[in-house]
């Protein structure tokens, strides 16, 4: 059962490992420039395993200790995870012990693969997941190892690869919207995020912003879910 499950779930987490791979690199290659031994960016990828905010903590370990501060900035920045979390709680039921480390490493690649892959009827759906999960945070770690090892060796300017996470997330928002027929849910994005930028500057919008797209998709989830299931039900 387990190894047919990772059978079918490897071949999704492909394109996760390059993507991965990448941004693992550029993470602990700029870990490395800005003075960290390469401990650092493994376990900060092992056990934050969030990206974006880990880009955004080699700039935090490098100023001045601000525990309020970075914990507003972690809040903020993975704020989006209770979209994700809301939108799992009927797939986690029944998963046993598994549901915990589902929960942890839940992050846009893997619930984008959880949530939208066809499981195949004979491939038992919590090992499936788990398979998942564990295989890009695998790919992540390795990655994020690597780059703090090699970035002593490398010499070049790397001013720009924290963009890197913004341009991921732009492909992901990409992908999900021409993969989606019906928008409900990229509109919200787009939608509460445009007003909470003209009502609050480009400087202060980003928590406004998740807690309008989070009343709004709490509000509207029912509907969302039935349109959605009309939808593939008239495929």
């Amino acid at each position: 059962m387990k190894q047919k499950a990772l059978k079918a779930a490897f071949p999704y987490t492909l394109p996760i490992f390059a993507g991965f791979w990448f941004l693992a690199l550029a993470y602990g290659i700029l870990m490395n420039v800005n003075g960290f031994s390469f401990v650092y960016p493994m376990f900060m990828s092992m056990l934050i395993y969030g990206g974006s905010l880990e880009f955004i903590a080699v700039s935090m370990l490098m100023s001045t200790f601000a525990p309020l501060t970075t914990l507003t900035v972690t809040l903020l920045v993975q704020a989006r995870h209770l979209f994700y979390g809301i939108t799992m709680l009927d797939r986690f039921k029944g998963m046993g012990w598994k549901k915990f480390y589902l929960i942890f490493g839940m992050c846009d690649e893997t619930f984008s693969i959880n949530y939208t892959a066809d499981i195949p009827a004979d491939v038992d759906r919590g090992w499936f997941m788990f398979f998942v999960t564990l295989l890009n945070h695998i790919y992540w770690v390795s990655g994020a190892t690597l780059g703090g090892l090699i970035g002593s060796l490398l010499k070049f300017n790397t001013e720009g690869l924290d963009f890197v996470m913004t341009a991921m997330f732009v492909t992901i928002f990409m992908n999900q919207w021409m993969k989606e027929k019906k928008k409900y849910t990229g509109l919200i994005g787009i939608g509460g995020s445009l007003l909470c930028l003209l009502l609050f500057g480009a400087d202060a919008f980003m928590l406004p912003a998740m807690l309008v797209i989070l009343l709004l998709l709490t509000v509207f989830r029912k509907p969302i879910e039935i349109a959605y299931a009309e939808g593939d039900a008239s495929e």
